[in-house]
């Protein structure tokens, strides 16, 4: 009979423990959005555009010195861009281009930018002197060559001339 009792107490135990509620009864669920907004951004470095040695007397009396920079822009993936140089600290001094670089005292020499091989489109600062790349493909930086020139027989002083243009990408 002991035997029995103790089958009858676990049998028991067992049948209230299935019984008893569960902790959780019931579930509710909610949903809710998540968003964010890309914009639109971008950086703008260059390279310096040096001449080296202008010789208006051999070299360069007829044949102007040409030499190529570049502009480096890193835009958010479908950017459009503009890209746009100034005329620089001495454009008023300038003759027959726009851009002009000045020695210590009041000699200039006079050069110019491009936006093409063949030095023909003027790279300015508005209108249809901005360069305008295509949309950005993606977030990698992206280098436009710039061509530099100056023309043929200045007759400049002898020094280092320079100039400091700015250069702008607009997005």
């Amino acid at each position: 009979m002991k035997r029995s009792l103790t089958l009858t107490v676990s049998a028991l135990g067992f049948l209230a423990l299935s019984a008893a509620p569960s902790a959780h009864a019931g579930s509710a669920t909610s949903s809710f959005t998540v968003s964010a907004a890309v914009v639109a951004s971008c950086t703008i470095s260059t390279t310096t555009l040096g001449f080296g040695n202008y010789d208006p007397i051999v070299t360069n009396a007829t044949t102007p010195l040409d030499v190529n920079g570049s502009v480096t822009i890193t835009c958010t993936k479908g950017s459009t861009t503009t890209i746009g140089l100034d005329a620089g600290q001495n454009s008023a001094q300038a003759v027959g281009t726009t851009r002009a670089m000045q020695v210590a005292g009041p000699d200039y020499l006079s050069y110019e930018l491009y936006q093409d091989t063949g030095r023909t489109t003027v790279w300015g600062n508005s209108g249809v002197a901005l360069f305008t790349p295509a949309a950005a493909p993606n977030k990698n930086p992206r280098s436009f060559s710039i061509y530099g020139r100056i023309p043929a027989g200045q007759g400049s002083t002898i020094g280092n001339y320079t100039d400091t243009v700015v250069a702008t990408v607009n997005f």
